[in-house]
């Protein structure tokens, strides 16, 4: 069991709805809740992950926020956390409802969602910040240490190739949606004969937004391979390329 900074248990996100869908989304690794971590009016932290989020691909409702956050207990004397702002919770679920999704005229409703990895892991950034911030105060606090691991070069076992292409005959779905290149690489690759392993490899051969055929255990699947929801939305450190090509998709779309 892995434990976020003060005490909430991580725990896998997958689809809830297992009825029929049109579309099988695969994404790379799950997100968390963020919280600000505020103290004597001096911010600490301003996004620190506090929890699992409550489902996949979670849209960072602020009420959903609030509640979550406010369950968490710290020490008075250590401050306050608070919902993270508006564009650090959720924000890939919003690029994928409004700019994924919706110009191929697809609902949350009609679509299963998986991750290459289930559950939440740190980067480079947030690790730091436990490091610095949050470690040197759990003995005398008596926190709880942070076990959650850091984000990994893989995140796609055989044994989880294997669980994901069995979501995926459950889903009852006919097209594939891959976001980015892990998704790629690390999936699509083990599981179907196919001549790229990265998304720009992919461009290269049929074109940013192109529907080709893919064969998963002897059924036919169409595939879209798009940019991840990070370069899509411009959401931090982003590529203008991938950020273009897929602006350029949408508008077509709406033609």
């Amino acid at each position: 069991m892995y434990y976020f900074p003060f005490g909430q248990k991580l725990h896998p996100l997958i689809q809830e709805d297992k009825s029929p869908k049109k579309v099988f989304v695969l994404g790379v690794y799950a997100s968390a809740v963020h919280a600000r971590w505020i103290n004597n009016g001096k911010i600490i932290c301003q996004a620190l992950a506090v929890a699992s989020e409550p489902r996949i691909f979670w849209d960072g409702n602020l009420v959903e926020a609030k509640n979550i956050i406010s369950s968490i207990k710290i020490p008075e004397e250590l401050g306050k956390l608070e919902p993270a702002g508006k564009n650090l919770n959720g924000p890939s679920a919003k690029v994928l409802n409004e700019n994924i999704l919706a110009p191929l005229g697809f609902t949350r409703e009609n679509a299963w969602l998986c991750d290459c990895l289930p559950e939440t892991r740190l980067n480079s950034s947030q690790a730091k910040v436990i490091r610095e911030k949050y470690d040197p105060l759990i003995e005398k606090y008596q926190l709880n240490p942070v076990t959650i691991p850091l984000r990994p070069s893989s995140f796609c076992t055989k044994e989880r190739s294997d669980e994901i292409t069995e979501e995926l005959f459950k889903s009852k779905a006919d097209l594939l949606i891959l976001l980015g290149d892990i998704p790629i690489g690390q999936y699509l690759k083990k599981v179907s004969d196919i001549s790229y392993s990265t998304l720009g490899e992919y461009v290269e051969l049929y074109g940013y937004g192109t529907r080709t055929k893919v064969t998963i255990k002897n059924k036919e699947f169409d595939v879209l391979p798009l940019a991840h929801p990070r370069q899509i939305g411009a959401l931090g450190t982003h590529s203008e390329k991938w950020f273009c090509a897929h602006k350029k998709w949408e508008e077509k779309m709406h033609f």
